[in-house]
């Protein structure tokens, strides 16, 4: 068996996938959060904010649930969310995309601690994303 039957994707074209990847989740987050505050500014420019106590105020958007029914109202702050949600996720399918590649390859050591990775990271942001 030639080693170029064994591997459907050498290294190097796993690398450059995974780049474009991150590349494109990055910009993906950065424009949806530039056009959700642009969309914040164009509705909220006469508020006037008192900086002289510091009240934090919840936003509201503190799941995915909230953050999808802003949405819909195309509401900038929940737009502004999901960008920033959608630059979170971006790593996390790096992580999913590598153990698909690791799969490919037959690496089923590296496949078992990017799963592992990946229960660790959706553990943690489980109870965050859900409210």
């Amino acid at each position: 068996m030639s080693k170029s039957n064994k591997n459907f994707f050498a290294d190097k074209d796993i690398q450059i996938i995974l780049g474009t990847l991150l590349r494109v989740g990055v910009i993906a987050s950065m424009s949806v959060v530039l056009i959700g505050g642009l969309i914040y500014l164009f509705f909220n420019h006469n508020q006037v904010v008192d900086y002289k106590e510091f009240n934090p105020g919840r936003s509201g958007y503190s799941s995915i649930a909230a953050i999808l029914h802003g949405l819909t109202k195309m509401d900038g702050a929940a737009i502004v969310q999901f960008g920033t949600v959608l630059l979170i996720f971006t790593p996390i399918a790096r992580v999913v995309f590598s153990v698909f590649s690791f799969l490919i390859e037959r690496d089923y050591l590296y496949v078992v601690i990017g799963l592992f990775v990946l229960c660790i990271i959706l553990y943690s942001l489980s109870d965050k994303l859900v409210g």
